[in-house]
């Protein structure tokens, strides 16, 4: 009980997060706002910069719900400090729903086997047709929102009882039994997703890998983010009392594990797609090895793996809260310049093609998800008070 009274169990958020709250929700209005402008002119190009804003920022809600269930299964220190963090970004789902609308009326523009007369002149697309239709296209995204959506409410309603009921063990045991299968369905949900989302934009191409390439692209992501959120919240209370250096060094570990396996499953894929020279397979990286998509490349293997490396080995630079939030938040970029060269190369292989859209549509859709999580994130107390990892993760703060 002594560890319980340092803190307030009442929600509080410095003021200068509301202040950013409020920014974010007017910054992601006025962009959404130029984007719809622009899509009266293009609206092509509106719907091919919507759907890498989209995919970039679902991306990390569901990073993020990968990695609380993660915590729950495994425990540690480095989960008690993050953990409102992932939760409150998990909540965000029901506006990922309402904002996925847009993509359901510019399939016809996105995707070629959503064009009835390319695929009548298309064997292969005749072939997969089955599938890649848009009523099983939509009732399969609706199928990965339920999924995802009823893990997401079930982790934040048990943690919520874990709160208010400091005596029962139950809702911690519903979190850890809960956790297992659900990152098997998560799993099964977004390799789907990866397939029908990105690899369908040139349907020709496959890729066994490609699923779990975006699975720990996403972990990356949000493991970015939330050491970024920490990182700003940490000088104040009552996350204050809890966090401290070794903390930010074990995020920064685990930051540097997720750069690791990022760079592996990108490595085996193309190892796998070049060296076995196959037309149907290595068009789609002649399509990002040339017109100038070929220095997309080079900038993600220096900024992307090289430098956040070397520079995550540094026990100084992850003990320290805001180099590692530097850090964190030049791979936060590096993820949105990895998926606009998995996206953008699909529609123009003949060479780089950067419209301003690519930049407003992330930016605005960033805001507005920005704005909710913020809100989420002042629900509940920024620490989960009756965690039973709260007083280890004190003890491990003060080595």
């Amino acid at each position: 009980m002594k560890v319980f009274a340092l803190f307030s169990p009442r929600p509080a958020l410095p003021p200068e997060m509301r202040q950013l709250q409020q920014r974010a929700l007017l910054f992601g209005v006025v962009g959404l706002v130029l984007c719809v402008v622009g899509a009266f002119f293009s609206p092509e190009q509106f719907f091919r910069a919507y759907l890498l804003a989209y995919v970039f920022w679902i991306g990390v809600a569901l990073g993020c719900l990968a990695i609380i269930m993660v915590y729950h299964l495994s425990g540690g220190a480095w989960g008690v400090v993050i953990r409102r963090m992932l939760e409150s970004a998990t909540r965000t789902l029901p506006l990922m729903v309402v904002l996925f609308v847009p993509l359901v009326f510019g399939l016809h523009d996105l995707y070629a086997w959503a064009r009835p007369e390319v695929v009548a002149a298309d064997e292969l697309l005749q072939h997969k047709r089955p599938y890649l239709n848009v009523p099983f296209f939509l009732l399969r995204a609706a199928l990965y929102f339920v999924a995802w959506g009823g893990v997401a409410y079930f982790i934040n309603k048990w943690s919520l009882e874990q709160d208010q009921r400091a005596a029962d063990p139950r809702p911690t045991r519903r979190l850890r039994l809960l956790s297992g299968p659900g990152l098997i369905l998560y799993g099964l949900a977004i390799t789907f997703a990866a397939i029908d989302w990105l690899m369908s934009l040139e349907p020709h191409w496959y890729s066994t890998i490609f699923g779990a390439m975006l699975m720990v692209g996403q972990g990356l992501n949000a493991f970015a983010f939330a050491i970024m959120v920490a990182a700003l919240l940490a000088d104040r209370a009552p996350l204050s009392r809890v966090i401290s250096p070794v903390h930010f060094q074990d995020l920064g570990s685990l930051l540097l594990a997720f750069v690791m396996l990022w760079t592996y499953m990108a490595f085996a894929q193309w190892l796998l797609v070049w060296s076995g020279n196959l037309p149907e397979e290595n068009f789609w990286y002649v399509h990002r090895l040339q017109g100038g998509w070929q220095w997309f490349g080079v900038v993600l293997i220096v900024f992307h793996f090289a430098l956040p490396f070397v520079l995550l080995l540094s026990r100084d630079i992850k003990r320290n809260a805001r180099a590692l939030a530097v850090v964190a938040g030049a791979i936060m970029v590096m993820r949105f310049v990895d998926l606009f060269w998995l996206i953008v190369p699909a529609f123009y292989p003949e060479g780089v093609h950067i419209h301003w859209m690519y930049i407003v549509a992330p930016l605005g859709l960033g805001g507005v998800w920005l704005a909710m999580f913020i809100r989420q994130l002042g629900e509940r107390p920024l620490l989960p008070l009756h965690d039973p990892n709260l007083r280890g993760a004190i003890a491990h703060g003060r080595h």
